[in-house]
């Protein structure tokens, strides 16, 4: 097995490394609290919303605040569950990150708001004692994401991703400011990079190239995927397009502007993972062999203009069984 386990106490104050072949370092520690903190202040923005609210439009096409937060869920119960070699996210057995959480809202179907809310306050806290007994006992195990093998703890960035960009989903779509610090909007712009630089090596485009971000979360994120994907943050103070704008562009939720700074060949590579998410699947849905569950990309919204796909409709290629991909 490749070694892809975090390394604690070798991670320097303010670095990150995150790749897919070798050890990551990602102070999953410091990622939980983080992640606590963040979930809890989507779910006090919840807990002041009245039926309209829940019911209000996303930046999800065809999915409320309410299916928003039934997803996040979903995602959290998954990764509660996920255990060595879990191939729920895995593209080779079906997964389509478009349309396999649609079927999966379907088990919650008909759910209030109320026990919606219950249930991620309770499953969001069971997951973070979950990831610290892990630690305590060291675990290690690899689960497959869409891109490859990977090691739980990047799961748990992977799940913290999904959900930061889901809030902002719910929130700016109703003109609300998205609460959230310096350190989550790091970490969301961290794995935003590396999943899109993953997904770039699928398509045979690989990227070697380094940016500089601004505002929260900004530093300098060194990206190399030649070989095995490999991107090193520096977290500092830097001049460049706010890491906010640029996680939601490599998420498929903004226009293509906030990477404008950057070499027509890294744009064009770093933007196929948001291409993926706002093409139109095929007529016939992917052949799926598993129930569990975890994180949408619908076509998203941004504001109130639907992002035009692609003309020609994309798939993920599969990674084949046994094969790491980089």
């Amino acid at each position: 097995m490749i070694d892809r386990s975090p390394s604690p106490g070798t991670s320097l104050p303010g670095t990150l490394l995150l790749r897919t072949a070798g050890a990551c370092h990602l102070d999953l520690p410091h990622l939980v609290d983080v992640f606590g903190e963040q979930r809890q202040r989507f779910v006090s923005i919840l807990q002041g919303f009245g039926p309209g609210d829940w019911a209000a439009p996303t930046r999800c096409a065809d999915w409320s605040a309410h299916d928003v937060v039934r997803h996040l869920c979903d995602g959290t119960e998954f990764a509660i569950a996920a255990g060595a070699d879990d191939r729920t996210l895995d593209i080779t057995v079906g997964f389509d990150p478009r349309t396999s959480p649609r079927r999966w809202l379907a088990a919650s179907a008909g759910e209030s708001p109320a026990a919606t809310l219950g249930r991620l306050v309770a499953t969001t806290s069971e997951l973070l004692a979950c990831a610290r007994g892990r630690l305590a006992r060291g675990s290690r195990f690899d689960v497959h994401l869409p891109y490859g093998p990977m090691d739980w703890t990047v799961l748990m960035l992977h799940l913290f991703w999904d959900s930061w960009i889901h809030e902002r989903d719910v929130l700016l779509a109703r003109s609300a400011e998205h609460p959230t610090s310096d350190e989550a909007t790091g970490y969301a712009a961290a794995y935003g990079l590396f999943i899109s630089a993953a997904v770039a090596s699928l398509f045979g485009d690989p990227v070697r190239d380094t940016l500089t971000l601004g505002g929260n979360g900004g530093g300098i994120f060194d990206l190399d995927s030649r070989g095995a994907v490999t991107l090193t943050i520096s977290r500092e103070h830097a001049a460049g397009p706010p890491a906010a704008e640029v996680t939601d562009t490599l998420a498929g939720r903004a226009p293509a502007a906030a990477l404008g700074a950057l070499p027509a060949s890294t744009r064009t590579a770093l933007s196929h993972l948001a291409d993926f998410f706002t093409t139109p699947v095929d007529q016939s849905p992917a052949r799926e062999t598993r129930e569990p569950i975890n994180d949408d990309r619908s076509p998203a919204r941004h504001g109130n203009t639907q992002l035009e796909p692609d003309a020609h409709a994309r798939h993920l290629p599969a990674t084949p069984e046994g094969e790491q991909r980089a």
